[in-house]
């Protein structure tokens, strides 16, 4: 990597983990009246978590695009296609209904709390991948995975609130695994919501500041399980329709 790329990911990073921190850890407190807040407020609220790495990947790739053409967008090679991934667990959030402290109708709260989720993990998104991902192409595959599933897990500051080594080193390998398996997503179809449909799946299973336990541990595993393999046979169907509109190019 040149000079001016490794000065385009330290202005993405300083933003995107001092911006997004500020947010996170609450230090306005805004968070803590959500628990009464409309469920509409709060979903328009939880994006501001990770609005940093937006702000910050947007700044970058505009550098960026001066210097070459960039591989990833919105919705990649097929809008459908990206609609069609990125609506999967939230239809299912819907269905299934999230249990709430607010009195709100599960399913309406489900849908809500689905979408205020699709944009969080979008900014995120916009930024591991749509960016950084991006700007590291130069380097090997294994090179770049560990590099953004370590930057990744340390945006999170979550050392700081757990101190303990081996939930750490735990959180360290799913953010690794994750860079490798979303990585993959946005290779094969230049969709950063179709990775965002992915990094959805993980946020579901891990602790979610909207949906918070108002899903069990079954209905977890029925939106991640019902999620990971329709989105893997709209996978493939994109691929072959890549590959049927490079064959007649």
């Amino acid at each position: 990597m040149n000079k001016k790329s490794i000065q385009r990911i330290m202005l993405f990073y300083l933003i995107g983990i001092f911006l997004s921190n500020v947010f996170r850890f609450d230090l306005f407190h805004i968070r803590e009246s959500t628990d009464t807040l409309n469920i509409l407020l709060v979903s328009l609220i939880a994006p501001l978590g990770a609005i940093g790495l937006l702000l910050g990947a947007l700044i970058s790739l505009h550098l960026l695009k001066k210097e070459r053409v960039t591989q990833y967008s919105l919705f990649g090679t097929s809008k459908k296609w990206s609609l069609i991934m990125i609506s999967i667990p939230i239809i299912l959030l819907v269905v299934i209904g999230v249990e709430n402290s607010n009195n709100e109708n599960i399913h309406y709260y489900g849908l809500m709390g689905g979408i205020g989720t699709l944009l969080y993990c979008i900014c995120e998104e916009f930024g591991w991948r749509g960016y950084l991902q991006d700007e590291l192409k130069p380097l090997k595959e294994w090179q770049r995975v560990l590099l953004i599933g370590f930057l990744w897990y340390l945006w999170h500051l979550s050392f700081i609130n757990n101190q303990d080594i081996l939930s750490n080193v735990k959180f360290l390998g799913w953010m690794i695994l994750g860079s490798w398996g979303i990585g993959k997503v946005i290779d094969s179809t230049k969709s950063i919501l179709a990775a965002t449909s992915f990094h959805m799946i993980i946020n579901l299973v891990m602790f979610n500041q909207i949906i918070k336990n108002g899903i069990n541990e079954n209905q977890k595993l029925i939106i991640v399980g019902v999620s990971i393999v329709i989105c893997f046979i709209v996978i493939k169907k994109w691929e072959r329709e890549n590959k049927t509109i490079a064959n007649k190019v």
